[in-house]
């Protein structure tokens, strides 16, 4: 049984006890259980209670060269496939494409009703093996991309950050060139340095609006750090310092060859049809988390 359902079957339990006529009869027994409920309660909040906002996916090539970049492109897309057929819209807010029409990295809001909640489980390494469309030698090539999900917090004060653990640094946005080079600097990073996390943002027009996104953008990315520490924590695991973008740390593997199949380590989900799950069809995996 999950941790959610057995926190949620105790709730149940003290409930059912705060309404039979004889609850108050032992006050001390009484007054523990009720402050029980209230820490369930809270433990129940802690995990769900951001599921229902928006998502934010940032994409990032690890080891693997051209194909990692490549990688990223495809999970880039298999994911707003995933969006559009819930019928929500994918927003870019960053990216970093290379000279091959894949990505270094790249940040996208998923918007729809509890898009975090379904997809925050896709955090973590993801690991690709196919014959390498780059190499000449036609060889198999193994890569590596991490998925970060985070939720996305228009009010801050949700979950507020401490403005004495950021870095803030401004840089000129890129530009066409020309007359239309944005000679401003209103591209923003701020880094949170109790964590080392650090978003980018660039979208915008205006510096400020930057700096808004960019916040907001952190505090969904300090909260899923946080909360993914404390399970470790309560799961009895080492939590990491850092993470490596290579062998040995992947979630899930996508294999191209020599055979063909998509295969969740977490839960042993299979799926032998890898063309509907780059395009898209992932509920299984999701479901199998849940």
């Amino acid at each position: 049984m999950k941790d959610t359902e057995h926190t949620q079957m105790r709730i149940e339990e003290i409930e059912a006890a705060m309404n039979l006529p004889d609850f108050w009869n032992n006050p001390t027994e009484a007054q523990t259980l009720i402050k029980e409920l209230q820490e369930l309660k809270d433990e129940a909040d802690g995990k769900e209670k951001y599921d229902r906002n928006n998502a934010v996916i940032t994409i990032v090539a690890g080891a693997g060269g051209d194909d990692a970049e490549d990688f990223a492109r495809m999970l880039s897309e298999m994911y707003q496939k995933y969006a559009e057929k819930h019928g929500w819209s994918a927003l870019i807010l960053d990216e970093n494409p290379n000279d091959h029409n894949g990505y270094r990295n790249v940040v996208f809001e998923i918007v729809g009703k509890e898009a975090y909640g379904e997809l925050k489980n896709e955090s973590g390494i993801h690991r690709l093996v196919r014959i390498s469309p780059f190499n000449a030698n036609g060889k198999r090539q193994t890569s590596f991309v991490l998925v970060e999900v985070s939720p996305k917090f228009d009010n801050l004060t949700e979950a507020p950050l401490n403005e004495d653990d950021l870095e803030i640094s401004f840089a000129r946005s890129g530009g066409a060139g020309g007359q239309n080079v944005n000679k401003r600097e209103t591209a923003v990073r701020i880094t949170h340095t109790p964590t080392h996390i650090s978003v980018h943002v660039s979208s915008e027009r205006s510096q400020q609006q930057n700096r808004d996104k960019a916040m907001a953008l952190l505090a969904g990315k300090v909260f899923a750090f946080t909360e993914a520490q404390r399970k470790r924590e309560l799961a009895g695991l080492a939590v990491e310092k850092t993470v490596k973008i290579e062998w040995g740390s992947q979630i899930r593997s996508y294999v191209l060859h020599p055979y063909q199949m998509v295969k969740d380590h977490r839960t042993n989900t299979e799926v032998r049809n890898i063309d509907t799950v780059l395009d898209g069809d992932i509920q299984v995996f999701i479901d199998a988390e849940k």
